[in-house]
């Protein structure tokens, strides 16, 4: 039976909303975070918070863990690109140190998120998981590699890779340099939605949906693989749209020299039972309730980029 959990990263976005889930689950939770960008986490008896560097693998105690959900890494491209080396180590190089680590200790689940974003540039209508990885960025690529690495374990202990959508919804440590959200606070605070392109595609997930899976997952350990999710595959524009029909805001399109574009098939993980409870929509919904209540406010430490910019990791 699965008592103890290590969540690395578990003060990030996702880490955020995820660890107080798991603790109303009865169980006890070691969370491993640099804690870059602060800590939102409540105490709770059952969690241990240690600050920590996920590449001082030496220092992350494995001795009585049942199971690792894995969230650390540098996250989205223009973070991963600021310093490639510190990307490499962290989100490649620490999670094969990790994966070993864990097999040696007898670990038997490891929870990979990695990202839909693997696959790069497709054309295809249904992106499913049997199609070429094409990454284009660092943080693209770490996550690859990550994934064939946690891949050559999967005969000593259950691997499960995640490869999710954009998420969107609030969070204890809120992100605003996402779409949906990103565009929901332009909206919000301006009155104005800037779109580069617009006809891009992104799958997207609702924050309560990933971290469900990520709970879902753990509850069945005879699930194994890698399973895309995502469940809305939109248009930068039709985001923007929805957004300006729900705020009032107008739409400003701008050119943009992101290629990046793809709309990922789910079915695969649909088939083990897992359903999503959430949009869009939801999402969007929360973001105008938080702001207008005060409860969100535009802070750089909500932009990832912005805030590693002025307050570099080493």
């Amino acid at each position: 039976m699965i008592k103890n959990i290590l969540v690395t990263g578990g003060m990030g976005y996702k880490g955020s909303v995820l660890v107080p889930k798991l603790l109303r689950e009865g169980l006890k939770v070691t969370v491993v975070d640099t804690q870059w960008f602060g800590c939102e986490l409540p105490e709770h008896p059952n969690l241990t918070v240690k600050k920590q560097d996920v590449r001082d693998i030496g220092l992350i105690g494995l001795i009585g863990v049942d199971a690792i959900i894995h969230l650390a890494s540098v996250a989205n491209d223009p973070c991963g690109d600021l310093n490639p080396k510190l990307t490499w180590e962290i989100s490649a190089l620490a999670t094969m140190q990790l994966a070993d680590n864990a097999r040696r200790a007898g670990i038997g689940q490891f929870i990979y998120a990695s990202s839909g974003s693997v696959y790069g540039v497709k054309n295809e209508l249904q992106v499913t998981e049997q199609l070429s990885l094409e990454p284009i960025s660092e943080y693209n690529k770490t996550k690859m590699v990550a994934e064939r690495v946690l891949m050559s374990y999967r005969d000593s202990m259950t691997i499960q890779i995640i490869r999710p959508a954009t998420v969107s919804g609030m969070s204890p440590r809120m992100r605003l340099d996402v779409a949906v959200n990103m565009l929901t606070m332009q909206a919000l605070k301006s009155g104005e939605i800037i779109v580069f392109g617009g006809e891009q595609f992104r799958p997207n997930i609702h924050i309560d949906d990933i971290t469900d899976l990520y709970l879902f997952m753990l509850r069945n350990p005879h699930i194994n693989g890698i399973y895309n999710a995502g469940f809305e595959n939109l248009t930068i524009k039709e985001i923007a749209d929805y957004i300006a029909s729900r705020t009032g805001a107008s739409i400003a399109l701008k050119a943009s020299s992101d290629p990046r574009s793809y709309r990922i098939n789910s079915d695969r993980l649909l088939a083990t039972g897992f359903m999503p409870k959430k949009k869009v929509e939801d999402a969007v919904s929360e973001i105008i309730s938080a702001y207008k209540n005060g409860e969100l406010k535009d802070i750089d430490r909500w932009y990832n980029l912005k805030w590693m910019q002025r307050h570099p990791p080493q």
